[in-house]
């Protein structure tokens, strides 16, 4: 057995008694402390704080330390002083086990014959850093003895021979060839099979080479493999022959044709089987392919030799120089079944890498070991317990893992959960299901695994499980969370965001409560690849999280930290910290987290972060909560008595005394705090006023902004306020305090969590009654000048431009401090006047649509009336259909009956229509049917006018649709023409406001449409035929709609009785109006459609370029083709406008 290096890195596993505390946001940045190593060596990968009595250090894993062997090796680094460089520990020199130089590390690599094992190794390191003995639970011997009888196919199809012989040439050499390793024996066959050497004959893998590579093909015209199969079974493996008892006996069969004597198969297989052989099978289709035969039956027949399963045991190739390729395969195969020694397919601790995570439960004295490579790749975990080690075997997790392709990886990550009288351990088997897995198990005394609970990932690939950590964030010894690390989960934007889940942890079992808030989607961050539960920061009595994302910020790498309340976890960080601010050239800054520790003197735990060839270490710092107060001299505001000169006014006023102290964590003194305030008059923590009601006689701002130096000690400071006329007196005038950190970096740091702003109030003196509250009762009437009433709509004409309105309030009961009026009015009006002017009524448009009248300022009393006008005037830039006005009382008290506080509601949204010139301008048109020298018996023409938009507005109004009277045209227009009989009686018809923007044309598609209808019989050779359609345009919904430029689309179609014997080269025509707005003034917005014809004048005036051309009727025979018949009959369209 040989001894080897591989590649290693360290788990490093501090057992130490530990205090669990929270809260974390006052991580410092300034004065951070920065160790550098050989970035080769992947210096960082790992870190851990570490106390002695020669003082405090951070442990840093190397894991590629060592230029030719990557043994690996840990650092220390000291954190007092000014030193910035660490030294190497050379454990790999020192880490031993007996008869075993070695290593500490999962991948310490062990040879047997031409194959490596990764057991693994650990030692635990005293105090001073020195190592004690190593221990390796998985450490291996060497495999079993193994037989081996390659069975060749020496017959006349196989061509060329050296294939066959470079084949062995390959496959011997990754065999561990000895008297007490592997024999190797070959028998070749065809018609009947021989030895060309036999398992005893050679003691060397050298002489075992050269015997094979002079093996000559014997030629045969029969393949008879089955004969040879049950010869080498009963031969191959005999005593005589150099067979061992208890060897595994492997047998490699190698032919390229059916065989012979197929009928004995099924008797020899069983022979082979009885015997314990395990069979390959080789098929090389060369001739097969050579000679263009079906290779099905070849491979049926090589597979039922292959042992079960056949996907392992069964080889294929397409010629015989392709053997060699196989080669490597087949040995590794082989391997397996040598390297366990028990003939099986399976690996059990062989690979198992037993310290890739690990973690020591002081409760159980127990060293949890993660082995990911136990049982080929499921994985499992080791239970060291002072020298003895329990490995859990493979059927303690099988059910649970349900692991089909052997690669769940448990044991990636371990730890423990406590409960009041339990302690469960976990661990992650990140590829579980390929969506990653928590197992939560206990172990009885008698080393008996349970399992308790699980739980899977959501989502394949992303390492769920690969991380874990338990947090007793009350810290009552009950583990309340454990948060899982998923740090390769993906975005929907295909990032590898990482997540970190939180489980709620009841008795062993997992209750999913979210996940944390972290790095946007679109950053590759690896967020959660590591994760560290660290104690009180802010010394609040509740643990905090610190997580790393080392790929975040392109590669830089940021922490997020994460607060404890009660007994879960604040989901949304209070403090992230980027990398590239600490130090430009960091790379992979949170690969490795470690906060356990106070390593300054301070008592407050620090934080310890690895970074790709670099340690950082950042220092927390003391917590101050600052408090305000507020009183006021005198404690109301009364408007009527102003005592204060204020510029030369008389004015109220009042004094402030504002009131600053600070509580500070640590109880060992830290402060003052240096901080700045601000000080804001008439807002509350939500809004502020537009117009304050006081303003600070030291500046007349309503804001402040000074500085302080707050300790625990109150600092007290005055401040005089006067008041300004202002409508409100009712609500009590505030004042804001906000506080803010003058410099953040400094020690102590404002307690983000407790209150930074506060707000006081001073309240008016009202004549209110007894109990202070004011409750009155507005009464609001309102007239307009027009002869409607006001319970029905008002009737607006164009040439109506102004609009007045009587308005009256009264109060009936207690004082109503600042009434005011609102009307709020339609774009289509704006505000004119007031009447008369007066001081008690005060208007303003303050807000667009909206005049806002104050009335009977400060306060309208006890059964007072005011009466005033109100003039509005029509807004003839704003084209809209409906006028609007309402109006509403109001004041700052308690209204006794609203009902009564909302006046007349104005509208103007009707238009009477008496003549057909209230509708809009003309639009006529013709349409004229010419016929040529062919006569048409029967002709059928549609017109399709669109009438009306989708929202109901009207677009063409039909007056008349003539043709000749007694002539061949009749057309159908019934309902169509005049429906509202305008001269007979006035109609009222509205439009509505409709939006037309980004629609090209109103045709059929796009609106309503009527059709006429039109019959043409027996029209004669040469001659014209009319129809002449008479409409108008309802210019209201052209005003109405919101548009720039638009078509109105009319239709022509025209069909004839007989359309497969005519064809019509033109059967349909458009008919397009432009319709577009323009910007300019005017009192009749007519010109907004632009190319309609007014009057009557438009007759014919398009035919519309429907004219129906029928670009020459063809004659269509059937079974005739005429040339001359083409041109006989025509029927054109002419158009005019």
């Amino acid at each position: 057995m040989e001894f080897i290096w591989g590649n290693f890195f360290f788990t490093l596993v501090v057992i130490t008694d530990r205090i669990w505390r929270s809260q974390s946001f006052n991580v410092g940045t300034a004065g951070a402390k920065i160790f550098s190593g050989p970035a080769a060596e992947e210096f960082g990968y790992t870190v851990q704080q570490a106390t002695n009595y020669e003082g405090k250090w951070l442990l840093v894993g190397a894991p590629w330390s060592g230029l030719t062997n990557r043994k690996g090796d840990v650092y220390k680094c000291p954190v007092s002083g000014s030193r910035n460089s660490c030294d190497k520990l050379n454990l790999q020199d020192s880490v031993s086990i007996p008869d075993v130089t070695s290593m500490c590390g999962p991948l310490w690599g062990q040879q047997c014959g031409n194959q490596v094992f990764y057991p693994g190794i650990c030692a635990r390191m005293n105090p001073l850093f020195q190592p004690q003995p190593a221990f390796s639970p998985a450490i291996q011997t060497c495999g079993g003895p193994m037989d081996i009888v390659i069975v060749l196919d020496g017959s006349n199809s196989i061509y060329p021979w050296a294939p066959m012989t470079a084949f062995l040439q390959k496959l011997i050499p990754a065999l561990d060839i000895g008297p007490k390793k592997t024999q190797v024996s070959v028998i070749q066959y065809a018609v009947n099979p021989k030895f060309e050497l036999t398992l005893n004959q050679y003691k060397t893998k050298d002489q075992v080479l050269a015997a094979t590579s002079k093996i000559i093909q014997m030629y045969g015209s029969s393949t008879n493999t089955f004969n040879a199969i049950q010869y080498a079974s009963q031969w191959g493996f005999h005593s005589k022959n150099g067979g061992r008892p208890g060897a595994a006996k492997v047998m490699v069969v190698v032919t390229d044709g059916e065989s012979h004597d197929l009928a004995v198969r099924d008797k020899v297989i069983s022979h082979c089987e009885a015997q314990g052989i395990t069979r390959f099978g080789i098929a090389v289709l060369g001739y097969y392919i050579r000679q263009d035969y079906n290779t099905d039956n070849l491979i049926k027949e090589i597979k039922s030799i292959a042992s079960v399963p056949t996907e392992k045991y069964f080889f294929n190739v397409s010629e015989e120089a392709a053997l060699s390729t196989i080669a490597g395969a087949l040995g590794s195969r082989i391997f397996n079944i040598e390297g366990t020694g028990k003939g099986g397919d399976n690996f059990k601790m062989e690979m198992s890498q037993v310290g890739f995570s690990a973690h020591y439960s002081s409760r159980q004295d127990v060293m949890m070991l993660g082995a990911v490579g136990a049982y080929a790749w499921s994985g499992t975990v080791v239970h060291q317990k002072g020298s003895k080690a329990d490995i859990l075997p493979f059927s303690a997790f099988e059910g649970i893992l349900q692991d089909r392709n052997h690669s769940s990886l448990l044991g990636y990550s371990v730890t423990t959960l406590s409960d009041v009288s339990t302690e469960y351990f976990v661990a992650g088997a990140p590829r579980s299901n390929h969506s990653g897995q928590v197992i939560v198990y206990t172990v009885n005394a008698q080393k008996q695994s349970a399992i308790i609970d699980s739980e899977r990932g959501k989502q394949i690939g992303s390492y769920f499980g690969s991380v874990l950590c338990p947090l007793d964030v009350d810290r009552d010894g009950v583990t309340d969370l454990l948060l899982v690390g998923a740090p390769m989960f993906m975005s929907d934007l295909k990032r590898e965001e990482g997540k970190v889940y939180i489980f709620q942890v009841t008795k062993g079992i997992l209750n999913e409560q979210g996940f944390l808030s972290g790095p946007p989607p679109t950053e590759n961050a690896r967020f959660g690849m590591a994760i560290s539960a660290v104690p009180d920061l802010d010394l609040d009595g509740y643990n905090d999280i610190v997580v790393g994302a080392p790929l975040e910020d392109k590669g830089k790498g940021v922490i997020y930290i994460y607060n404890g309340e009660k007994k879960t976890l604040n989901k949304q960080y209070s403090q992230r910290i980027f990398g590239s601010k600490l130090d430009p050239q960091l790379q992979y800054f949170g690969r490795s987290l470690d906060s356990y520790k106070d390593l300054n003197d301070d008592t407050i735990p620090d934080i310890s972060i690895g970074a790709y060839g670099k340690v950082v270490q950042l220092w927390s710092r003391g917590v101050a909560s600052v408090t305000a107060g507020a009183s006021f001299k005198p404690d109301k505001i009364n408007i009527f008595n102003k005592p204060c000169n204020i510029n030369g006014r008389k004015l109220t006023c009042f004094n402030t005394n504002l009131c600053f102290s600070a509580a500070f964590r640590p109880k060992k003194p830290v402060g003052p705090i240096d901080i700045s305030y601000t000080l804001t008059l008439d807002a509350d923590l939500q809004a502020s006023r537009v117009t304050s009601r006081g303003l600070f006689s030291k500046n007349n701002e309503r804001y402040l902004t000074e500085k302080a130096k707050i300790s625990s000690v109150p600092l007290c400071l005055d401040y005089q306020v006067y008041v300004q006329e202002a409508p409100d007196f009712v609500n009590s005038l505030s004042l804001k305090v906000e506080i803010e950190q003058q410099n953040a970096d400094v020690n102590p740091v404002l307690d983000k969590f407790s209150s930074s702003a506060w707000e006081f109030f001073i309240p008016f003196t009202k004549d209110c009654g007894s109990d202070d509250v004011c409750v009155s009762d507005l009464v609001l009437s309102v007239k307009t000048d027009t002869k409607a009433s006001s319970s029905a709509p008002v009737m607006v004409s164009a040439n109506n431009r102004e609009l007045s309105f009587e308005v009256v309030v009264k109060n009936k009961k207690e004082n109503a401090y600042n009434t005011q009026v609102l009307a709020t009015f339609s774009g289509n009006l704006y505000y004119s006047s007031v009447f008369p002017p007066t001081d008690g009524v005060k208007c303003a448009s303050t807000q667009t649509q909206t005049v806002t009248c104050q009335v009977g300022y400060p306060a309208l009393k006890k059964d007072e009336e005011m009466k005033f006008q109100m003039n509005f005037e029509y807004n003839l830039d704003v084209l809209q259909n409906q006028a609007e006005v309402k109006f509403e009382a109001k004041s700052d008290g308690k209204e006794e009956r609203p009902a009564d506080n909302k006046g007349l509601v104005y509208q103007g949204n009707q238009i009477s229509i008496s003549t057909l010139d209230d509708i809009g301008p003309v639009f006529n048109f013709t349409v004229k049917v010419s016929t040529s020298s062919f006569p048409v018996s029967l002709m059928y023409v549609t017109i399709a006018l669109p009438v009306s938009t989708k929202g109901g507005n009207q677009l063409l109004y039909v007056t008349s649709v003539d043709t000749q009277t007694g002539g061949p045209v009749s057309c159908d227009s019934s309902g169509l023409v005049d429906p509202l009989k305008i001269g007979l009686k006035n109609h009222k018809v509205s439009f509505s406001e409709e939006n037309l923007r980004g629609m090209e044309k109103l045709d059929c598609k796009t609106a309503k449409c009527e059709y006429i209808k039109c019959i043409l019989k027996d029209t004669e050779i040469n001659s014209d035929y009319f129809v002449k359609v008479k409409t108008r345009i309802w210019s209201g919904t052209f005003i109405s709609a919101t548009y720039q430029t638009i078509e109105l689309t009319s239709n022509f179609d025209v069909e004839t009785s007989n359309p497969d014997l005519l064809i019509i080269g033109l059967k349909q025509l458009p008919v397009v109006l432009t319709v577009s707005k323009p910007g300019e003034k005017g009192d009749v917005p007519v010109g907004v459609i632009a190319g309609s014809v007014i009057g009557g004048l438009m007759l014919l005036a398009l035919a519309v370029g429907l004219l129906w051309k029928f670009g020459f009727f063809k004659r269509k025979y059937k079974q005739l083709q005429m040339e001359d018949d083409d041109t006989q009959s025509r029927v054109h369209v002419d158009e005019v406008l």
